[in-house]
This record gives structure tokens, C-alpha cells and sequence, in this order.
């Protein structure tokens, strides 16, 4: 029989950020007994988007940004977060006209994936985007995102080379990669 459901005892929230709070969960495990050793610690995240953009030269448009908790500049897909009654595709479309300068002419859902579901509720979508236009978002105060065409050839490679090395860029791409290549 596969895993069952936790039923939730008791939820206490920790901390109220403006990105992620942060609550400590007691649950009872489906097989009997309470998660004590391993309250459930839950950082909740509202849904977010990632997109592989393509150009007509057969580059893909990544963005370079210095990230505080890595402590150094990553290669990556745009991406970004969700706002209130925004859908997965306006969400797509505002983010890479801020951190790219271009609007998509078309969207193609590649699938959604938990970033990191032992510990956040955060749930992404991956996209990918082709037909680029020319069109600016101002960037949101406190990026600092610098736009690098990439060949889209080149991507595994880097990939494995450690390049790109966030987990949201490695699947967006991936994917993005599979479904080309099955359209060829």
C-alpha cells in the first residue's frame, strides 16, 4: 500500500517574511505514532515560474544574478515568483520582459515541480518561451540581473561542466532540451 497522508495535530507559525515563513508542523503518521523526532518544519513559498527562453538564432536567454545564499553569481533561467491572481503564463511573460527585455509570442508548458518538498510547499512551473519580442519590464529594485545568450547546443555541456548548477534551470532546460529534441 503506498504512503498514506499525515494527519495534521498541530501547526505553529515561527516567522512572517516578506519571501517565506517558516511554521513548525506535529503530524501522526499514517502507521500510527505522532512525528516528534521529526516535527515537520515547513517553509512556505507561494508558487513560482520558470522559463527557457529561445530566440530565433538558436540561443537560449539566461540571466546572471549574484545570489546572497550561494554566495556567488548563478547562470539561470529566468524565473520568478507569482503575484496575487496572477496566472502561471502572466507570470511568465512579466518576468522575462523584466529580466530579459523580450515578451514571448508563444508559451509552451513543459510540466510543474516541488523545488524542495521535504521542507517548503514552494511549486513551480516550467516554460518554455519562443517568438521574442522586444519588450521591457523595469527589473524589480533589488535584482541585478545581466542578460547572457547562450547557444542552446551548449547547454548540457554546461550543465555538466557546473555552469549552471541551480536545480530550477537544470530541469526547465532539461526538459526544454527533450522537447526539442522530439520535435526534430
Amino acid at each position: 500500500m503506498p504512503p498514506q497522508p499525515e494527519r495534521l495535530i498541530k501547526s505553529q507559525p515561527i516567522f512572517q517574511g516578506r519571501v517565506v515563513n517558516l511554521r513548525v508542523d506535529t503530524t501522526e503518521l499514517s502507521k500510527g505514532g505522532r512525528a516528534v523526532e521529526a516535527s515537520r518544519e515547513v517553509v512556505e513559498h507561494a508558487q513560482t515560474i520558470v522559463v527557457v527562453p529561445l530566440d530565433g538564432q538558436g540561443n537560449v536567454i539566461l540571466v546572471e544574478q549574484y545570489r546572497h545564499a550561494a554566495g556567488e553569481s548563478l547562470l539561470e533561467a529566468p524565473a520568478g515568483g507569482m503575484e496575487e491572481g496572477e496566472t502561471p503564463e502572466e507570470a511568465v511573460t512579466r518576468e522575462l520582459q523584466e529580466e530579459t527585455g523580450y515578451a514571448p509570442g508563444t508559451l509552451e508548458r513543459l510540466s510543474g515541480f516541488w523545488i524542495a518538498p521535504g521542507w517548503c510547499n514552494e511549486y513551480m512551473h516550467a516554460y518554455i518561451a519562443r517568438d521574442l519580442r522586444p519588450s521591457r519590464l523595469p527589473q524589480d529594485a533589488d535584482e541585478d540581473v545581466w542578460v547572457t545568450p547562450v547557444p542552446f547546443d551548449e547547454i548540457v555541456g554546461l550543465i555538466q561542466q557546473g555552469r549552471i548548477r541551480d536545480s530550477k534551470s537544470i530541469a526547465a532546460l532539461l526538459m526544454a532540451r527533450l522537447v526539442t529534441d522530439s520535435a526534430q
